[in-house]
């Protein structure tokens, strides 16, 4: 698990710094420099269609795609865990009720929804990743809730009652903390997916809006200038695809290690 964090980390990093240390910014265009190769004077990985760097174009991307991708995990974790701790630990018809919400949630084609909320609210970057979010919470609020329902019955649990402890204090003290490494595990799996989300919205022009950039805006317009251009696509293509392979990895061995 370290080697992919590692990666992630470099990625991040690179991403967070690397725009400031060179000498075009994401969205400036070099008239001198249309589809510059890579290695060009001034473009060390060349530039767009319309002269832009392609590779502070790739780092802003970068840096833009996780964004929404954390804050709307970020969104689907408190969710969910507000979810599944309500029904795991009430139990009965409350947990019932809660559930068939849920089942009927997941029926519903997540895509259109996002893409029905782009249309119908317009498509600031604050409502990419609350839409993400909001419909990404459903696997976090099964899994606590299931969780919450083993540990419930636990010993500890029954001497906190016997205490007088309030069921807020049991959760929130005793339940949720023995919670966390699976919730932890499980929100580095919902990343990927919503970074996939993202670029799958920016690539149809729905998510992300000019002048800020993201991994799917590029691998949209590398795609449109791949034969002509094929640096351009693969560029982008790969820190997406380098992104989403670490951070599943990640999740996945972080996720058997709590299970």
């Amino acid at each position: 698990m370290k080697l992919p964090l590692a990666i992630i980390g470099a990625i991040l990093l690179a991403a967070l710094i690397g725009p400031a240390l060179l000498p075009w910014s994401h969205d400036a265009i070099d008239w001198g420099a249309i589809r510059a190769a890579p290695l060009s004077p001034g473009h060390l990985l060349g530039t767009d269609s319309v002269g832009r760097d392609l590779l502070a174009r790739t780092l802003v991307g970068t840096r833009v795609t996780l964004a929404v991708a954390v804050a709307a995990a970020l969104v689907a974790l408190l969710i969910g865990v507000a979810w599944g701790a309500t029904a795991g630990w009430v139990g009965g018809r409350v947990d019932e009720a809660m559930m068939r919400v849920v089942d009927a949630l997941y029926a519903l084609p997540f895509m259109f929804v996002v893409i029905l909320l782009m249309v119908l609210f317009g498509r600031s970057i604050l409502l990419v990743f609350i839409g993400i979010g909001v419909v990404e919470w459903l696997t976090m609020a099964r899994v606590v809730r299931g969780q919450l329902m083993a540990l419930k019955e636990r010993p500890f649990v029954l001497a906190a009652e016997a205490a007088g402890a309030r069921p807020f204090a049991i959760v929130a003290r005793h339940l949720l903390p023995n919670v966390a490494g699976v919730a932890i595990a499980y929100l580095l799996l919902t990343v990927p997916q919503v970074v996939m989300i993202e670029s799958f919205l920016s690539f149809l022009g729905l998510g992300v809006q000019e002048p800020l950039t993201s991994l799917g805006i590029l691998v949209k317009e590398g795609a449109d200038d791949m034969d002509v251009a094929a640096h351009a696509l693969l560029l982008p293509g790969g820190v997406l695809v380098t992104i989403l392979i670490c951070l599943t990895i990640a999740g996945e061995r972080l996720r058997d290690r709590f299970s």
